[in-house]
Order: structure tokens, then C-alpha cells, then sequence
């Protein structure tokens, strides 16, 4: 095996390793079914105030559910979208933005094996002179 071919091996290898890097996009979320970023991923940038069923590779599924670092955050979701709500306690843990702790191991809350959907909202903040 000639130096070339193990260098490109070893940089293959190096980078399927490596986390995914950080986004900054308003909407933008990784899931993935392994915590930390790793094992099957996608990452897009979904439209706000819009549900989307997960891919069918991560229904059930999602132990990483990052947010992007920007003013926005989402709702994981019990149910596919349309579907009705029968928990007694609600069919999301709340709200996840980039600064939610858990959000690249949602098994530390045992969510991962139940996340379906989700719809994320811009953050909005109140003008105290609107009022006035």
C-alpha cells in the first residue's frame, strides 16, 4: 500500500470522527441517531412555524437534536404532524434552542427514542416602549 492511498484512508477516517461543524442559520438543525453528532445525520434549514415528520431513519430515533446558534428554537414532538395529542402531560419536553444542555444527547432525558416531529419559532422579545 503506497503512502498516498493510507494518508487518505487515515483523513477518511479522521473525518467521519470528527463532529459536525457548528451552523449559524436561522431554522438550522442537526439530528442525528447517535449522541454527539455522530452515526446517521441530516442537517437542513426547515421554514419556522412549519411541522416536519422526521426522516424515516430517525423516527423514534434522535439522539442529537442541535439547533444552530441563532435567535430561534424548536418543539420536538410526540406525534407525526397533523396527528393528535393524547399524553396527559403534552407530547414535547419543551423547548430546544442551541443553549438547551441536552441537546447532543437526548438520551440523558430519554427523548431519543421518541421524537417524531418538531416546529421551530423565531425568538421573539417584547418592546417595553411599544406599551407606552
Amino acid at each position: 500500500m503506497s503512502l498516498k492511498t493510507i494518508f487518505t484512508v487515515l483523513l477518511a477516517s479522521l473525518a467521519q470522527a470528527s463532529p459536525v461543524p457548528e451552523h449559524d442559520q436561522i431554522g438550522g438543525v442537526l439530528i442525528c441517531n447517535d449522541p454527539n453528532g455522530q452515526g446517521h445525520c441530516e442537517y437542513a434549514v426547515y421554514e419556522l412555524e412549519k411541522c416536519y415528520d422526521l426522516p424515516e431513519a430517525l423516527i423514534n430515533n434522535a439522539a442529537t437534536f442541535a439547533p444552530d446558534d441563532a435567535p430561534f428554537y424548536c418543539y420536538p414532538r410526540l406525534t407525526e404532524c397533523g396527528g393528535l395529542c393524547m399524553s396527559p402531560t403534552g407530547c414535547t419536553f419543551g423547548a430546544v434552542s442551541y443553549d438547551y444542555d441536552n441537546k447532543f444527547n437526548l438520551t440523558r432525558i430519554g427523548w431519543n427514542e421518541y421524537i417524531t416531529s418538531f416546529d421551530c419559532y423565531l425568538n421573539q422579545t417584547e418592546d417595553a416602549t411599544a406599551r407606552i
